[in-house]
């Protein structure tokens, strides 16, 4: 275990580095890890005069603690993503549009060890800040992020599955059915109605089937000592996910 997650006592995560002696960690000033417990997960412990609980990351813990720039695609989003496309341990996965890298770092957890995630991401910025982030989260020996606008051509093929979050996802939609293996699996996101129809209707022209638009809601559940209610706010419409597979004609 080379990290580990450190929750307050107000829930707040950070994501930092699990060494064996002195290390230096921002927000924190020079932390020795040495005088943890050796295997802390579980476990309350202080630094620096406060106290944390540290757990093993999981994969939704590197994702809230990433750094951001670009609205990522939330985790109600992204598990759907995970399960409509059936990534798996394995797999290589094309993704177009990486943002601040919360969805790359998903698809990479689920591929590891053996499959592969390369990201297309035009904006040189955005490039570094994910590579940042998917390293941060130990990922970079999984995902490839390539500083290169996808609609000037795919070099690579045989994908199992690609993931599109772009402003225009229809004009990228021939070069991505190229790109994807005979019923590979197609996830596009996009925030508004529009959007959703366009590539929707792009898609039923080409040799694409399974073609389905949804949207997800989510709301949490306030339980107290006297019974449960439904939370007064809920996370809502963050954007709609169109679905597709590779038709061979």
């Amino acid at each position: 275990m080379d990290r580990i997650v450190l929750v307050d006592e107000k829930g707040r995560k950070r994501l930092v580095p699990f060494g064996k002696g002195p290390e230096k960690v921002p927000g924190l000033g020079v932390v020795d890890f040495s005088k943890l417990p050796k295997d802390p997960e579980g476990k309350r412990v202080e630094i620096a005069g406060k106290k944390y609980i540290v757990l093993k990351p999981s994969v939704l813990d590197l994702v809230d603690t990433i750094e951001r720039e670009a609205q990522i695609i939330t985790p109600k989003d992204s598990s759907s993503i995970i399960f409509n496309c059936d990534v798996k341990s394995g797999d290589r996965i094309l993704e177009i549009g990486a943002g601040s890298g919360a969805m790359t770092i998903v698809l990479a957890h689920f591929v590891a060890p053996e499959g592969t995630v390369v990201s297309y991401e035009k904006r040189e910025d955005f490039a570094q800040l994910v590579t940042k982030n998917i390293k941060r989260a130990g990922m970079d020996g999984v995902a490839d992020v390539k500083v290169q606008d996808a609609l000037d051509g795919i070099g690579e093929k045989d994908f199992d599955c690609v993931v599109v979050d772009i402003p225009n996802p229809w004009d990228i939609l021939g070069q991505v059915h190229e790109s994807l293996k005979p019923s590979g699996h197609l996830a596009v996101y996009v925030p508004t109605v529009n959007q959703m129809e366009k590539a929707v209707r792009e898609l039923r022209r080409l040799p694409f089937i399974d073609v389905r638009s949804i949207e997800i809601l989510q709301r949490g559940m306030e339980v107290g000592d006297r019974g449960a209610r439904p939370s007064f706010e809920m996370l809502g419409h963050t954007g709609y996910l169109t679905f597709a597979r590779k038709l061979v004609e």
